[in-house]
């Protein structure tokens, strides 16, 4: 069963590294979560590397960028791997061929931005569908779209054989609060529909490994028992950690407070019924990161 605790320094002694989700958990797409980042600068201080994990489909130096615009305090991470990182790195190698069909909003652009780790990247070339031998997809044309409006896209493409490379697993995400669809919802949609899309953040090994490299990187690598994700979503955070090995810390007051019924704390009956019916259990978890 799953351990409520009350803060991050109840447990945070216990291990040498952290991989970190950003929405949901530090911020809230919109402004930092003061008590995550001070939690996070303490652990730091007393010796542990933060890696910040997430989805977002952009390389690193795009998402510090983004931090920085939004005032979350450098102090309170070590490295960055994202989605976007393992997802271009797949790209630039040619997984899903060389003209692209580019799915998502302007500012997701810098995912095909020139790459450096890989040895000779194939040149990208944005095309029409109707002449794209693959599909890059960073997130819906609008957030708040239902995904099925692209369902005639998605019947074409599928039609013609082509993959759908997603930079961002994630299904959902809370702006604030309002609620967003995000690139996972829509490889969800492809693949029920008879396409193909290739994951490459959270939960799936790819950007695990990347996070390894990035903490190596550091000289901070440590072991995955030695190791704790935090996260706010139940089949990305935790599924992922799960799946690796990792510990987790469930942040119940982000995608899944409603359900968990969380105020500042969760209710322990609704937690115990939520990580059932998901067939998941994290080693511990909190209202929010503190």
């Amino acid at each position: 069963m799953t351990e409520i605790i009350e803060d991050l320094a109840q447990v945070s002694g216990r291990y040498d590294a952290m991989f970190v989700d950003l929405w949901g958990c530090v911020h809230d797409g919109i402004k930092p979560i003061p008590s995550a980042v001070e939690a996070l600068i303490q652990y730091r201080k007393s010796g542990g590397a933060v890696c910040l994990v997430t989805n977002a489909p952009r390389h690193r130096a795009a998402v510090a960028k983004q931090l920085d615009h939004i005032g979350v305090s450098p102090d309170c991470w070590d490295t960055i791997a994202t989605s976007g990182d393992s997802a271009r790195a797949a790209m630039f190698r040619g997984a899903v061929g060389q003209k692209i069909w580019f799915m998502g909003e302007p500012h997701d652009l810098s995912f095909f931005d020139p790459i450096a780790v890989v040895e000779n990247p194939l040149e990208i070339e944005q095309v029409a569908l109707t002449e794209a031998e693959g599909i890059v997809c960073t997130g819906p044309f609008d957030p708040q779209a239902d995904p099925a409006v692209n369902r005639p896209e998605f019947l074409y493409a599928k039609t013609n054989g082509l993959k759908l490379l997603c930079a961002n697993p994630d299904i959902v995400v809370d702006r604030g609060d309002k609620r967003e669809w995000c690139a996972g919802a829509l490889a969800q949609l492809y693949t029920e529909m008879g396409g193909e899309s290739l994951y490459f953040g959270k939960p799936h090994p790819p950007i695990y490994d990347l996070a390894h490299r990035r903490l190596a990187e550091l000289g901070k690598d440590a072991h995955a028992s030695r190791i704790l994700a935090i996260g706010d979503g139940i089949a990305t955070d935790v599924q992922g950690a799960m799946g690796e090995d990792i510990d987790c810390l469930f942040i119940t007051g982000g995608l899944a407070a409603a359900e968990t019924g969380t105020t500042r704390q969760p209710d322990p009956a609704k937690l115990a019924a939520f990580l059932l019916k998901s067939m998941l259990e994290p080693r511990y978890s909190i209202g929010f990161l503190r």
